[in-house]
């Protein structure tokens, strides 16, 4: 018994800061510790992969065309020869780059939404409304009418390859918002009613000070989850669309292009279509555990048990 409780106040002492709280609970989760530690491996392979490997992932080689694993090309090579190593690296690095910008946006919009309706009553109807228009919406013949809209436009105006990339990341991200203004606007009515925030709004202080000082930070812990979570569906949605041929160019590799350009060698390198499959897998799975971790961590009902 007291080793027990001798244990808990190592843990739970009363200086303990918020955020080692959150690391304490954090490192229980064993699924959570084993998700960010490959996920967070996956992402520097894909940064610092490109200083090591020798081969280009754009590199034709003609006569090392449709090769299986070797020691030479670990991954095997493509119909030109290309190292799928090397094009899955930076298929990799374009997929979590686009994946982590349209996270960015989603959340600024889905927060931008959510606190306004929370906060304001008078726009909590129309906000809310909206939302709902969104939620509505089919979200794949959406983006697929969005890419044959904006796709030429964009690339004459600013290049194939950065007009996709802004493209692809402004229609994810406008598409993703929703889930993050509901869960955001549901935290801010419960915490507009605290004393803290009656107690700063009795003494004259603006409402922008109240949110930005007392409501954001208050809410931090949801928009953190709902970031990861993004990062998740963002990186399939991409997937999903470079699978159809609506992504980038085919000579910019994402995980989704290599599984398209797969899909015809099928039957003769199953292997093509596995690398990319495989890494799109693990990547949403080791999220989905480190948010499901952080979700454990930041909620202060779990939190010390």
């Amino acid at each position: 018994m007291n080793k027990t409780k001798n244990k808990e106040e190592i843990l739970y002492q009363p200086g303990s800061s918020y955020w080692g709280d959150v690391w304490l609970q954090f490192k229980k989760h064993k699924g959570a510790l084993v998700g960010a530690i490959l996920f967070f491996s996956i992402v520097i392979a894909v940064m610092i992969g490109p200083f090591l490997w020798p081969f280009e992932p754009n590199g034709i080689d003609i006569r090392s065309r449709n090769q299986g694993p070797s020691f030479l090309h670990p991954f095997g090579t493509d119909q030109l020869g290309r190292d799928t190593f090397a094009r899955m690296i930076a298929g990799g690095r374009t997929s979590i780059t686009v994946g982590l910008a349209a996270m960015f946006l989603a959340i600024f919009l889905g927060t931008l939404v959510g606190v306004f309706a929370g906060y304001f009553k008078r726009l909590d109807g129309l906000l809310m409304r909206f939302t709902d228009l969104f939620l509505s919406l089919p979200l794949l013949p959406l983006l697929l009418l969005m890419m044959f809209l904006f796709r030429e436009p964009l690339s004459v105006a600013y290049g194939p390859e950065k007009g996709m990339f802004i493209l692809i990341v402004v229609s994810i991200g406008i598409t993703s918002w929703m889930p993050t203004a509901r869960i955001v606007r549901g935290d801010v009515l419960a915490l507009k009613q605290r004393e803290f925030v009656i107690a700063a709004r009795s003494i004259g202080t603006p409402d922008q000070k109240i949110i930005l000082r007392h409501v954001l930070p208050n809410i931090l812990s949801p928009i953190l989850v709902s970031a990861t979570l993004g990062i998740a569906n963002a990186i399939i949605t991409e997937s999903a669309l470079s699978f159809l041929g609506l992504g980038f160019p085919p000579d910019f590799p994402t995980w989704g292009r290599l599984l398209n350009d797969a899909v015809d060698y099928l039957q003769l390198h199953p292997e093509r279509v596995m690398w990319p499959g495989l890494a799109i897998s693990l990547t949403v799975l080791s999220i989905n555990f480190l948010g499901d971790g952080l979700r454990d961590a930041l909620d202060p009902r779990i939190r010390g048990r």
